[in-house]
């Protein structure tokens, strides 16, 4: 009984088909078997067997909001500190207005000293003025009695030498009565000038007076400028001193920054005006925007300083330590999974997928995170590209492309 076996017939080239044959027609030949032709059928099952290509995971390019950020750290410290403390010495504390944490207002009183001594100073004060104003008063009658004899004695000369002409008065009286006129005369002067000197003292007393009044305003601390009292360093009864330590500091307006250290290479980028992130040691995060940039940096550590500037400073305490994450640009970008990116020395690629086949493409970086690097260029929104296992792959090779979210149900 004769038998016949189907050969699977696949497609070959050069020696490799040639050798295929003659070792199928021996074995025919040795065994007795008679070949029949391959049916359509099981020619297309073969080849379909034969061209099975992997299944990939592919994802889109897609555009997404890219924010790229900065993260530094430092310490929450005053925007400005203002002082205020005694500018009089010697006198005792009586009153104290205000406490740790209190928000005051600008000149809001903070503590009061004891004015007894002033006082009595300035009553001192109002009795030197009274008298200096009674002393004003007499010279200003003294010059007005003397105006007045000193017009008597000038009409008392006129009618002597008048009579003198007619030979009935002496030369003798006439002299006497030139003297009496000259003696109003001088009378009238020592008035006038006595009137200046009181005018003087008067000037003097109310200088001191004023200056007492400066004083006695000084009995009264106020706060230099609106803002919350951080420090109190004061108690009743002690001594005010103004070379002492001051006894308030407030943060002027209330307003906290974070004084952060930025490495060198960092520091490039970041800008006035910038969006950023403050978060608390207990994970409380706060809106910040940066406010100054350091002229320079540190030679030995490579730093340099920014100050960010608290939106809302009510849960910030000053001394604390805070860390920031800078926002330094925000994009539309071209993006796609982190795990699509394939590095080659120093030149990153991405294999997109095109009518089933792989192909290599060079790509431009931007932003890379745990998630989705973004492609400045080489890469159009919408293409896909093999999502993982991308090392395995060559160009040109097939796959079976199976959609990311496919892949997840």
């Amino acid at each position: 009984m004769s038998r016949s076996f189907e050969i699977f017939r696949r497609p070959l080239s050069g020696a490799a088909g040639v050798a295929r044959a003659a070792l199928v027609v021996a074995l025919m030949a040795g065994s007795g078997m008679s070949a029949r032709p391959v049916l359509a059928a099981d020619e297309k099952a073969v080849a379909k067997a034969d061209v099975a290509a992997p299944r990939v995971t592919v994802a889109k390019a897609v555009k997404r909001k890219v924010t790229e950020t900065v993260t530094v750290t430092g310490t929450l410290v005053p925007r400005e500190e203002v002082l205020a403390g005694a500018q009089i010495d010697g006198l005792r504390i009586v009153d104290i207005l205000a406490e740790e944490g209190d928000r005051v207002k600008q000149d809001q009183v903070l503590v009061r000293l004891s004015r007894d001594t002033l006082d009595a100073q300035i009553a001192q004060s109002d009795a030197a003025l009274s008298r200096s104003d009674a002393a004003i008063a007499q010279a200003k009658s003294q010059i007005v009695a003397a105006e007045a004899n000193l017009k008597f004695a000038v009409a008392d000369l006129e009618r002597a030498q008048t009579l003198i002409k007619r030979g009935v008065s002496t030369q003798a009286a006439i002299d006497q009565k030139t003297s009496v006129a000259n003696t109003a005369q001088a009378q009238v002067q020592v008035a006038k000038d006595t009137l200046r000197a009181a005018l003087a003292d008067k000037k003097n007393l109310e200088a001191q007076r004023r200056e007492l009044m400066v004083r006695v305003s000084r009995t009264e601390i106020k706060a230099p400028a609106a803002g919350i009292v951080t420090n109190r360093n004061v108690k009743i009864g002690a001594m005010a001193s103004a070379a002492g330590q001051p006894m308030f500091r407030i943060i002027r307006d209330g307003k906290i920054e974070l004084n952060a250290e930025v490495p060198e290479q960092d520091l490039l980028s970041i800008r006035e005006g910038q969006k950023a992130e403050i978060v608390l040691a207990n994970g409380t995060t706060l809106a910040g925007t940066v406010r100054l940039l350091s002229p320079q940096i540190d030679p030995a550590s490579r730093l340099g300083h920014i100050r960010i500037a608290l939106e809302d400073s009510k849960l910030a305490r000053i001394g604390a330590f805070a860390r920031a994450l800078v926002k330094v640009r925000e994009a539309q970008s071209v993006t796609v999974p982190a795990s699509a990116i394939l590095y080659d020395g120093r030149e990153a690629r991405v294999q997109i997928v095109e009518k089933g086949l792989v192909q290599a493409r060079k790509v431009r970086l931007g932003l890379v995170t745990g998630d989705f690097a973004e492609i400045h260029d080489g890469l159009k929104e919408g293409e896909r590209v093999v999502m993982r296992a991308g090392a395995f792959l060559r160009s040109g090779d097939a796959i079976t492309a199976v959609d990311q979210k496919a892949e997840a149900l």
